[in-house]
Parts: C-alpha cells; structure tokens; sequence
C-alpha cells in the first residue's frame, strides 16, 4: 500500500470515528474558527502540534516549516507566508497567544549547525541553506560556547525558538498588542526522546512543563 493509500484509509476510519464523534463540533466549525493560540512549529513528521498539545479541531491556528522560524519582519515585495499567516492569526483572528515550539532532533537545526548546505543551488539545498541562515548569528555563539556536537544542537535547537520569538516582536502589531495585554508570546521545545514538553520562562531558560 502506498503511502497516500495509507492516508485514504486513515480518512475511512476518521470519517466512522472522529468525524462521528465530533459531529456537532464540526458543523460549529462550518460556520467559522475562533482559535484563540498560534503555534509555530517544525515540519518535522514527529512533532505535530496537535497530537503534543491533545486539541480539538478549531482550537488552534499552525503553521509550521523548517526549524520553526519567524524571518524578521519586511517590506521587500516578496511573498512571506509566515508573514501572512502570522497577520492573519493576528490581526483577524485575534489569537491571544503565540506559541513558538522547537524540538529535538531538528534537521534544520543539524543543517544550520554544520553548513551542509552551504554554497548549494536552490533545489539541491539552496533553499534549505538560505532559510536556516537566520540562525547564523545563535549559532555562531552555540560554537563558541559548545562546539559542535550533541550539546551544541540542543542548544541550537532552543536558540530557534529565541530568535523566532525576537523576529515576532519586529512585527509592528505584535508589541503593540502585547502591551495591551491583548496577546502573549511563549516557547516550548519538545524532546522527541523522552516526550516531555520544556516551557520557556521570561528569563528564557526552558522546565519541563
């Protein structure tokens, strides 16, 4: 069985189960979302938000790519879906908290870490080396501090978090929410080894929730 055929008999069964289960949820859902957090978290296939935090359909508003980053904001012309969708959960949903969550074992992280892609074309890593660059400054103070090994990409890993978290706040209606109290930026890392959920702090050192 392909892997697409193992998603058709994944929706089957989501249509006799979940779909049943939670039917008047989701003709609530028909008729608009009120998510009330965003979280930003990894592609990564083990990580899914949704699963880590046990929510609902409608609960929260994701997106997710390479290392969970936020670029900073810009004015360049380009097209920005974090950007996008970080103005649409922002400005017209109005989320009240934004959730930047890191993991363990992060190959965006490992391909920062050691430059793999480094001077590749786009479409043979390109793209990769030139999204995870924004970690370039974090990690050069990991290596100073850690060097490179199983240390320095724990490190990393939590320095995406951090950095997104700052790009966050160069989004003009973002600090301006948060000193209404109308919204409220948080970290978390989860370690794929052992499950266990790490929140940051206002310090930003990371405990096991």
């Amino acid at each position: 069985m392909s892997g697409f055929e193992n998603l058709i008999e994944g929706y089957r069964r989501f249509r006799v189960v979940d779909w049943t289960r939670q039917r008047d949820r989701w003709a609530e859902l028909r008729e608009g979302q009120a998510p009330r957090v965003m979280v930003i978290a990894c592609s990564d296939s083990r990580v899914d938000p949704a699963q880590v935090f046990d929510t609902s359909p409608g609960e929260i508003f994701v997106v997710r790519n390479v290392a969970n980053l936020v670029p900073p904001f810009e004015r360049d012309g380009s097209r920005h879906g974090v950007s996008a969708a970080l103005e649409f959960a922002v400005t017209q949903l109005n989320v009240t908290d934004i959730v930047v969550m890191g993991h363990g074992s992060c190959g965006g992280v490992k391909a920062c870490l050691t430059h793999a892609f480094d001077g590749a074309e786009p479409g043979e890593g390109g793209f990769i080396a030139h999204w995870v660059d924004m970690l370039d400054t974090a990690r050069d103070r990991v290596v100073a501090e850690h060097g490179t090994g199983d240390e320095a990409i724990r490190a990393l890993e939590l320095e995406t978090v951090r950095v997104s978290l700052a790009n966050l706040r160069t989004f003009p209606f973002i600090p301006e929410r948060e000193a209404a109290g109308t919204l409220t930026l948080r970290g978390a890392y989860f370690a794929i080894a052992d499950g266990v959920l790490h929140v940051m702090d206002d310090d930003g050192a990371f405990a096991p929730a």
